[in-house]
């Protein structure tokens, strides 16, 4: 192989890395609430032009948050070539468009105003999140949490827009599938710091906050179902990582492998999905 050969393939990747949104959990965190909110708004008769187009501008939006910080430097890699600060401003410009004609399409028949009180939400949480980064690694978990309130908007944003209501059921959506990524997001950053942790002993004193964040969890949802904000069905959709979490406690000590554990959670956030439209449609 040429050296030219040899040069060009760490550039792709490069490249790729500049344009391409590198926080693979965060696209399960989008993905699954934009599912539940489509699935169950489909259910009484959906709007499939406006759904499509809120789909596509969701993906455009998130997808254009990796190529336009690279483009500003507001990330740890940025474009310093000619040639990749023309790739990330091609790459903004085409995601750029590409969103605000779908929200233009969406928002110019009068009928989605709601989608400014969710996308103001969803700014604040992302401007929220911005300064907490800016703290360190002690916020990070934080920023996490507060950046998932954005990412999960997309669950009454879809249920709203393939329904025309912004009602109940769709703030108990976004409300349901915040509190699952918040767990996941608290499980993967404990598998992290406690990856060495021998015994429960350790793992309880490394595990505390999140060993009291599943019971937290659990009274939230049953706060939820008192008030009628969720059907008890959808309580069930959280046994899975509730079972999960607190099993994590009592495994014998297990090197940690980051890609084992993200296809694990992908597994859970998917059934967490299915789980939580059949409640809703059948609860």
């Amino acid at each position: 192989m040429s050296n030219a050969a040899v040069q060009v393939i760490p550039q792709q990747a490069r490249l790729r890395a500049l344009v391409l949104p590198r926080e693979h959990g965060a696209w399960g965190i989008l993905l699954v609430p934009l599912f539940t909110g489509a699935c169950v708004g489909m259910a009484g008769g959906a709007r499939l032009l406006p759904l499509a187009l809120f789909t596509l501008a969701a993906l455009a939006l998130f997808w254009l948050r990796t190529p336009l910080e690279s483009w500003l430097g507001s990330s740890p890699l940025k474009a310093q070539t000619a040639e990749e600060k023309n790739t990330v401003r091609v790459t903004s410009g085409v995601l750029g468009a590409a969103a605000m004609a779908c929200l233009a399409a969406l928002l110019g028949t009068g009928s989605y105003r709601g989608l400014w009180l969710l996308g103001t939400a969803c700014g604040l949480a992302f401007a929220a999140q911005a300064g907490l980064k800016k703290l360190g690694r002690r916020a990070r978990m934080a920023a996490q949490l507060v950046g998932a309130i954005g990412l999960t908007s997309t669950a009454p944003g879809a249920y709203y827009v393939a329904t025309g209501q912004l009602d109940g059921r769709a703030f108990a959506l976004w409300f349901a599938n915040w509190l699952f990524a918040g767990n996941q997001i608290h499980f993967v950053q404990l598998r992290i710091h406690a990856a060495r942790a021998a015994g429960w002993r350790q793992k309880l004193a490394r595990g505390s906050a999140f060993f009291a964040g599943q019971f937290a969890m659990l009274a939230a949802l049953g706060a939820a179902w008192i008030a009628g904000l969720l059907p008890l069905p959808a309580l069930a959709a959280f046994v899975p990582v509730l079972f999960r979490g607190m099993a994590w406690f009592r495994r014998p000590p297990e090197p940690l492998q980051v890609h084992q554990l993200g296809w694990s959670e992908l597994r859970h956030a998917v059934a967490f999905g299915l789980l939580l439209v059949a409640a809703f449609l059948h609860g």
